[in-house]
């Protein structure tokens, strides 16, 4: 059985997510695809590449869902992404740790679809808090986790 791959959906991952999943890859020889519509920097290793996919709307969300497999790792603040990943037996994280299941991922995109709504409707809500020491931790626990079980 091959290895799996660690997919990111790269425009918006936080710095030191993409550092922890760099060392990650690079340890346990795992390969790991950066996506975007724009080129991510990466350090040289011939675990890690940047794919870079055209500007059109969620064209890399389309091109990882496409590409992962079961047991695959995805890391995405996208919970539309999240829940075709978790439905393809993925493990879908996002970079603050929450991670999504069959059990959580339909409540997480119903509650996604209504603030989308509210904010159609002229209704102002706050952006996402700042990335956090504590989101940091929580992604790595998860990270670690996954790493753990797939030695």
């Amino acid at each position: 059985m091959s290895k799996p791959f660690i997919w990111v959906d790269a425009d918006a991952c936080p710095n030191p997510v993409k550092d922890m999943l760099f060392r990650a890859a690079e340890r346990k020889q795992l390969q790991l695809r950066l996506v975007a519509n724009q080129l991510i920097g990466h350090p040289p290793s011939q675990f890690i590449k940047a794919i870079r996919v055209s500007s059109g709307f969620d064209e890399a969300d389309n091109f990882i869902v496409e590409q992962a497999s079961q047991g695959d790792l995805i890391v995405t603040a996208d919970i539309p992404l999240a829940a075709d990943g978790v439905a393809k037996g993925a493990l879908v994280v996002n970079p603050r740790g929450t991670l999504y299941t069959k059990d959580n991922v339909k409540q997480a995109l119903n509650s996604r679809n209504f603030m989308e709504e509210m904010r159609s409707a002229g209704v102002v809500t706050q952006g996402p808090a700042k990335f956090s020491a504590a989101d940091k931790h929580a992604f790595a626990k998860v990270l670690d986790k996954w790493l753990a079980k797939i030695n």
